[in-house]
């Protein structure tokens, strides 16, 4: 089991199952679309991607955000709270986000993808918990550590040690150094965080957001991206 802090370049190794992190906002948002219905998820790096996806997806939703608020153009943005059942059960997403569509793109071609954020941190430690070779995705902020994402890597790897996975590599044990131990821990983390703050300044719907994204366990299920 592997923690990368950012997206690496390396190839991943065969097999491997890949782990995406965006708490704040990709992961949690699109946790909870897939939950309330959703169907495929074409990630983007760039909102021209997403747009020139939309042509040869004419009925899909485009989705995301640049610099946290939603892209012109786009149908939703990155609230995970836009992302009801009317709107979004039996849609297709393109989706284009800062950071988590490039940590989305670092899992293309793993054995499997899937989606991580505190809301549904224990349903994907189980569905982790047969897994030979497991890597961690965090998708960081622009290239650098974010303390919410690796909080979360380490809440992960603390689990999936208990049930005898190995933790290989200094970013690993560092994500388990920083491990919120109960869901007090997890909100004041996720709120405490650079990027939480900053969406906090943005105003009363992106501090749900980060409420939301703070609560531990809010669902039960894990999902995967799949082609």
């Amino acid at each position: 089991m592997f923690v990368e802090l950012v997206p690496g370049e390396a190839p991943l190794p065969a097999g491997a199952t890949a782990v995406i992190v965006d708490v704040l906002r990709a992961t949690s948002t699109l946790t909870l679309a897939l939950a309330n219905g959703a169907g495929a998820v074409l990630p983007a790096l760039s909102p021209a991607e997403a747009f020139a996806l939309k042509r040869r997806h004419p009925t899909a939703l485009v989705c995301g955000e640049r610099d946290g608020r939603k892209v012109p153009g786009f149908d939703l943005g990155n609230s995970p709270l836009e992302y009801a059942p009317g709107t979004v059960a039996g849609r297709t997403l393109i989706f284009a986000s800062t950071n988590g569509s490039v940590a989305m793109g670092r899992a293309r071609g793993a054995h499997r993808r899937m989606l991580a954020a505190f809301t549904n941190a224990s349903a994907v430690a189980t569905a982790l918990a047969r897994e030979r070779e497991v890597v961690i995705v965090c998708a960081g902020k622009l290239g650098r550590f974010s303390l919410e994402d690796t909080g979360l890597a380490g809440w992960l790897c603390a689990r999936l040690e208990a049930r005898g996975a190995a933790l290989a590599g200094a970013a690993g044990r560092l994500a388990r150094t920083l491990a919120p131990r109960d869901a007090g821990e997890v909100m004041a983390l996720v709120q405490g965080s650079s990027h939480g703050r900053y969406l906090r300044t943005l105003g009363a719907d992106f501090a749900a957001d980060v409420e939301y994204c703070g609560r531990l366990d809010a669902l039960d299920r894990a999902f995967e991206l799949r082609d």
